[in-house]
């Protein structure tokens, strides 16, 4: 697909001048630099080929002037988190550079199983019958079985590889270089000293699931508990991690876990696991989708007893569906990964309703998520609906507003701590 498809689109340029109108200058941080950029925070949902409508939405802020400090996500969300933090230096775009791996990939690619694994996900994303479908998933039993996964994973971990090699990044420690290169002239809106260096505002937070040990994984601050020199990782690995959709892809495995008292310390320390007996560290971990655990970790930037700086920009795919109709053991079972994966997101929203000014919910509807051999007009299709979701969301939020707002929940908070 030529990327015109997606810069020249006059959809596009229509949202692109209606953003251009709406938002002028408009305040939506407290955080700027020298080119008059804003800076936010930005956590975005997991949800598989859905996540094209986060290229959309990430494009048309930046087209706003909007940068990135924090940036996490789980799954879907975790590779545009990923490529953001990567793609470019912290004040520059990156929604060029996006595109035009959006609309250069085949992203069938990824399904690099066997023709047995491929037939089946093929006929279940073209809608074939209970009998056929029963058929080609008989024909995988041996692939679950041995591999718990269709596919390996091994084609999108290698260009996820070669993307980053691209830009430069080549292990965890070129990446953090690249994150904490401090826009030039960035400061607080007041002129008032940050209350924290600057090369601590710049975060990324990929959201994994540990199923060996039970634990919710934060990568790249938990990261030590699984690698001995995080530095010499790449970045790439924990959005593996984090996108091992289950049955889908095999999950990822890391072997030569990090023992001894000071692994144990730390594993106390991050995860809250406590080693109640010497050896109970495991040699190996599996990783598998994120979204089982935090769908959408829209909490990971939060804190509740303060007024910020910078807001947290989430984006959720879908509308929230949570009446769900079960009529008999697959529904079941959907529901209750579906339950699983989303419960402890709408929790924490419901907890701190300030979140409700932050949140944009992209509908996505007609969109089938594991659809990886989606048509060109589908994928221009979700990225608009990710661009006019964000020119709708910055047209309507008030900076001053939420900042009022976080300062009644923050005294709240602390009147709950004390």
């Amino acid at each position: 697909m030529k990327l015109d498809a997606f810069k020249t689109n006059k959809d596009l340029l229509e949202i692109l001048n209606r953003v251009k109108r709406d938002c002028k200058n408009k305040e939506f941080s407290d955080i700027i630099d020298a080119q008059g950029n804003q800076y936010v925070d930005l956590v975005m949902e997991g949800g598989g080929m859905l996540g094209i409508a986060l290229v959309g939405y990430t494009y048309v802020l930046e087209q706003a002037g909007i940068r990135f400090l924090g940036v996490g996500g789980t799954s879907a969300g975790s590779i545009n988190a990923l490529l953001v933090a990567s793609l470019a230096e912290p004040g520059k775009p990156k929604g060029d550079k996006l595109s035009a791996e959006l609309a250069n990939k085949n992203f069938f690619d990824f399904v690099d199983g066997d023709s047995d694994a491929r037939d089946l996900i093929e006929s279940w994303v073209d809608g074939a019958g209970s009998v056929k479908l029963a058929f080609k998933a008989a024909q995988v039993i041996d692939n679950l079985q041995n591999d718990l996964g269709l596919n390996p994973g091994d084609a999108f971990t290698e260009w996820l590889h070669q993307l980053l090699e691209k830009e430069g990044i080549t292990d965890f420690a070129s990446l953090t270089k690249r994150m904490q290169t401090v826009p030039d002239g960035i400061k607080l809106r007041s002129g008032e000293p940050f209350d924290k260096p600057v090369e601590q505002l710049f975060r990324l937070a990929i959201i994994a699931a540990d199923v060996t040990t039970e634990t919710k994984v934060e990568f790249p601050r938990m990261a030590e508990l699984y690698w001995t020199d995080v530095n010499k990782i790449n970045p790439a690995l924990f959005v593996r991690a984090s996108m091992s959709i289950p049955y889908f892809f095999q999950p990822m495995k890391v072997k030569r876990i990090p023992k001894g008292p000071e692994a144990e310390k730390r594993w106390e320390e991050l995860a809250g696991y406590r080693i109640v007996e010497e050896g109970r560290l495991p040699s190996e971990v599996l990783f598998i989708d994120g979204g089982i655990m935090s769908n959408f970790p829209i909490d990971v930037f939060h804190n509740t007893t303060k007024v910020p700086s910078a807001p947290t920009f989430g984006v959720k795919l879908e509308l929230d569906k949570r009446l769900k109709n079960v009529d008999g053991p697959l529904q079941l079972l959907g529901t209750i990964f579906n339950a699983a994966r989303h419960t402890l997101d709408y929790d924490f929203i419901h907890r701190n309703p300030d979140y409700n000014k932050l949140v944009t919910w992209i509908p996505a509807k007609g969109f089938n998520w594991l659809d990886f051999n989606m048509s060109d007009e589908n994928k221009v299709r979700l990225f608009l609906e990710g661009a006019n979701c964000a020119a709708n969301f910055l047209s309507t939020f008030k900076w001053d507003e939420y900042k009022t707002l976080r300062a009644f929940t923050a005294q709240e908070a602390k009147a709950g701590k004390d």
